[in-house]
């Protein structure tokens, strides 16, 4: 039974950054009152991925984990590095191998480097058995075709935060993979793709997130508590438009996403 304090779960929060550092208990009680009551806390590397083990404990049964290396910081892959990885992913709060993938927009890492922790990590989720929290920006093929290699020894695979095309949602769906969206559906300048690629999400494979502080929606009706910063208490105006240009019932759309993500985490 769905009741309004547990409609939603928030697959996508950066709480660990410096903007939450002061308010987090506010952030989460916010989240709560709107319906989004349990959030999955981005790790992108070591310090981040243990702050984010902390919060799971410190919330337990509200916050949960992710644990692992962005390809902004691949060029600090070692093996030590993937072991102290292993070990956190051990916890039981820590639900997913990530957020880890390929970005060659920004290039931050080499496309080597990138590339290599990627498929360390990828080696670490298949070993321990975890789904995969996945980030790809400009890198669609390579990571396609690296994803193609392994898929059937890897368990449940999310692309988060995805503002892609038509094209890529049938390729993620082909490799059985599921899809987060984010309130850059409602950018009227930057996701009009993304506004058409949403249609071809099936039910049992769409995700919502905010990817807060980032990506605030630009459908709110009212004012962020902290001016530009997005919050997990604006999941539900994403979940509107997202139905909106999926050309589903909202509460369905709702319905679907709860489920899809209970059981993707195991929460």
């Amino acid at each position: 039974m769905i009741t309004d304090m547990n409609k939603y779960i928030d697959i996508g929060v950066n709480l660990t950054g410096s903007s939450f550092k002061k308010d987090i208990p506010q952030v989460i009680e916010r989240a709560a009152n709107a319906g989004v009551g349990k959030l999955i806390v981005t790790g992108t590397d070591s310090v981040h991925s243990e702050q984010a083990m902390l919060l799971s404990e410190q919330y337990e049964s509200v916050c949960y984990a992710t644990v692992g290396l962005h390809p902004h910081h691949a060029s600090d892959y070692s093996n030590d590095l993937g072991s102290e990885l292993r070990d956190m992913l051990r916890h039981k709060n820590a639900v997913a191998v990530g957020e880890c993938g390929l970005d060659f927009n920004r290039n931050f890492s080499t496309r080597q480097e990138q590339i290599r922790a990627f498929e360390a990590q990828l080696e670490i989720a298949i070993d321990l058995q975890k789904p995969l929290f996945l980030h790809q920006r400009d890198a669609h093929e390579d990571f396609v075709s690296i994803l193609k290699t392994c898929r059937g020894d890897l368990k449940q695979i999310v692309s988060h935060c995805f503002t892609g095309t038509i094209e890529e949602v049938n390729d993620y769906v082909l490799l059985d993979m599921h899809i987060g969206v984010t309130g850059w559906v409602s950018d009227e300048r930057r996701g009009l793709p993304l506004q058409q690629a949403v249609k071809h999400i099936p039910l049992d494979r769409i995700m919502l997130e905010t990817d807060a502080p980032y990506l605030l929606p630009r459908n709110l009706d009212i004012k962020p508590v902290k001016k530009g910063r997005n919050e997990p208490c604006h999941l539900p105006e994403i979940a509107t438009v997202v139905s909106k240009f999926m050309g589903v019932d909202e509460d369905a759309l709702c319905q679907a996403a709860l489920k899809n993500t209970e059981l993707f985490f195991d929460i």
